[in-house]
């Protein structure tokens, strides 16, 4: 996990021009310093979540600048000393506790809190402190390795076990280091498994199973192990000597017609609000919420393995610090992000967030019959961030592009997780990378939460599919055919399954916005080729990802409705999240609506992902149809470093010889 330093910050002012922009520090002190003066914050009480509270959309439709406007935290507070969680409501505003609940965690479904960083070293120290871990250390012949082994934490997902529910849990996986810098996932110790409670700091049990020998060779990436870096790569630089393209003022962002409010939190980390393109309204709020890590082993150290990266870890708690030439390229604005530290203090994570612009390729082009060649080149502006949970890297990236489309990209690198067996001998749910290190088939499942506006709240959603034509009296040919739409009228409906077969797209439409051919304005969402959730219907964690098991889902717009797998799924028996959202079907057409898309990437490791894996992508593409009356990029300049070999006199439109854009 991501771990920084808290900051020292002032409370004594807290000026914020907007309400949409993310929490600062000095508002996190001062909310834990409003939770200190109503006695909330004990020797024994933690914050495993602090989240902004956002602003209704009525409060947001009522506010002016420079008007008040209240400013609310949603603070989880756990005692660790007894487990009970309470959810807090700060308002920062008024300096008071607005609310506060008790947490109803002590029995299923009901799921448990956000680990904390400490709980981490803390689960450690437990199973190393463990007789029965030791004596199977020792059994195995590991005992001299026992200073320097890797007991890691890994959230249990949920078993039903009689001896696990309604406690907090978390399991830890012991893998081996030969020196300091020596990386662990290269030696897993197979089949040892201890089962923690981290309320009473006790071990439930210990698993030991098996005499599989710890894989010897390592997994080192670093320079002085891998060898000299090599020389055959010349530099590319990049460079716009003018400056960028894009402007900053606090949150607000804005680049080529393109207008954004840009934010972080420590759950769901990079958060877009009111997004414009030529000042028209796209998408309220846009944000990546939820991922499910699921595992297709069936070892008894991992066939309970589902992760949530946000639900249980959180992604923006462990983002990244990211550095100019490594992460990002160009001319860079980064921002910073603030989140709280278990304590409740602020936590300052400079450069979370990254902003430029980068070159795409051809942006249109056409040779008339003269020869003349009228080329113009694509750039897009690109907002990012890095989050590391344990062994794995994600970065996740929002694309906004010339012709007013939206891409948006998740990245997974960093090392895969790793069990040991028998060398050459081939496992049925499980891949051999290395002599002995096996990498099990598992799931990146994302889901993107997008309030959509397209020309207002007021949209309606419509499933286009391609349509064979019948060869026939209206088929002669048999070449003909068309295009099927079908509206999805209300929250079950809109439970779908994408299809490429079909060329399946999903339709957002104004419902009171037409183009000048007297269509309704519209976005599609474009899904790309993925997968859905592997694991059996019946498993539990098909029950705790419900949101995995379809592409698409729908839902009317409700404030706090923000967690595809509910706000704890760490430990939850399943059910939370877009199963209750949706479950009344309430009608979303031309209503206030909020869509759902589950993307992600199907994994069977394979030995080039050893030691470090290349980056694997996974996506979608959010279009404009109908929203635009033209090309909205026909006034695009030629590039600046356009040339003509044969005239001299400029490309794209320069004479048949222009090999500019090429």
């Amino acid at each position: 996990m991501s771990h920084h330093s808290p900051q020292p910050v002032s409370i004594e002012k807290i000026a914020v021009p907007h309400p949409l922009d993310p929490l600062t520090g000095e508002e996190i002190a001062a909310a834990r310093a409003v939770l200190q003066a109503a006695g909330l914050m004990t020797e024994t009480t933690r914050v495993p979540m602090l989240l902004p509270d956002e602003a209704t959309k009525d409060e947001l439709a009522a506010w002016r600048p420079g008007s008040p406007i209240d400013r609310r935290v949603d603070v989880t507070l756990l005692d660790i000393a007894t487990g009970v969680a309470t959810e807090v409501i700060v308002s920062l505003t008024r300096g008071e506790v607005v609310s506060r609940m008790r947490v109803p965690n002590d029995a299923p479904p009901y799921g448990q809190p956000q680990y904390l960083f400490e709980e981490y070293e803390r689960a450690e120290a437990i199973a190393k402190a463990s007789p029965e871990w030791r004596a199977a250390m020792t059994r195995r012949g590991l005992a001299e390795h026992v200073d320097l082994a890797f007991c890691s934490p890994l959230a249990p997902g949920y078993t039903g076990r009689a001896d696990e529910v309604g406690r907090r849990v978390i399991r830890s996986l012991t893998f081996l280091k030969y020196d300091e810098r020596d990386s662990p996932w290269a030696h897993p110790v197979e089949g040892l498994i201890v089962h923690i409670d981290l309320t009473t700091n006790s071990v439930i049990r210990v698993e030991d199973s098996g005499d599989v020998a710890v894989p010897a060779g390592h997994g080192n990436y670093y320079p002085e192990v891998q060898g000299d870096a090599r020389t055959s790569l010349k530099p590319i630089e990049i460079t716009q000597p003018e400056g960028p393209s894009f402007t900053v003022s606090g949150s607000l962002v804005e680049w080529e017609g393109w207008s954004m409010r840009v934010g972080f939190n420590a759950r769901e980390g990079l958060v877009l609000h009111d997004v414009s393109f030529g000042g028209r309204s796209v998408l309220s709020r846009a944000s990546v919420p939820e991922m499910v890590v699921p595992y297709g082993d069936t070892a008894p150290g991992r066939f309970w393995i589902s992760y949530f990266d946000a639900g249980e870890y959180l992604l923006g708690k462990n983002a990244n610090h990211l550095e100019l030439g490594c992460d990002c390229l160009g001319v860079i604005r980064y921002l910073d992000g603030y989140v709280a530290d278990d304590h409740g203090h602020p936590v300052r994570i400079p450069n979370v967030i990254c902003m430029h612009e980068e070159d795409d390729g051809i942006l249109w082009k056409h040779t008339d019959l003269s020869g003349r060649a009228d080329v113009r080149r694509s750039r897009r502006f690109v907002v990012s961030y890095f989050s590391t949970i344990g062994n794995y890297d994600y970065g996740f990236y929002w694309y906004f592009s010339l012709d007013g489309s939206i891409e948006v990209v998740a990245k997974a690198t960093g090392i895969v997780f790793a069990g040991a067996g028998e060398p050459g001998v081939p496992q049925p749910h499980a891949t051999e990378l290395a002599p002995g290190v096996f990498a099990p088939v598992h799931q990146h499942l994302f889901c993107a939460r997008l309030d959509v506006a397209i020309d207002g709240d007021d949209n309606r959603l419509v499933e286009v599919d391609a349509q064979r034509v019948p060869m026939g009296p209206d088929n002669p040919f048999g070449n003909a055919f068309t295009w099927k739409e079908t509206v999805l009228p209300t929250e079950l409906a809109a439970r779908r399954e994408a299809d490429t077969s079909v060329a399946r797209v999903w339709e957002i439409q104004s419902t009171s916005r037409t183009n000048h051919v007297g269509r309704p304005t519209a976005y599609h969402l474009v899904p790309q080729p993925t997968a859905l959730l592997m694991a059996d219907p019946a498993s539990s964690v098909a029950a705790r990802a419900t949101f995995a098991t379809k592409h698409l889902w729908a839902t009317r717009h409700e404030p706090g409705q923000i967690w595809p797998a509910g706000r704890y799924p760490n430990a939850h028996q399943g059910g939370s999240g877009l199963p209750e959202y949706s479950a009344g079907d309430r009608s979303i057409d031309g209503e206030d609506m909020v869509l759902w898309h589950t993307f992600g990437l199907t994994h069977f490791p394979r030995p080039e992902d050893w030691p470090i894996m290349p980056v694997d992508r996974a996506g979608f593409s959010f279009r404009p149809y109908g929203f635009l009356d033209q090309n909205p990029a026909m006034d695009v300049p030629p590039s600046s470093q356009a040339h003509s070999a044969a005239s001299g006199d400029g490309c794209c439109g320069g004479g048949a010889a222009c090999t500019c854009g090429h």
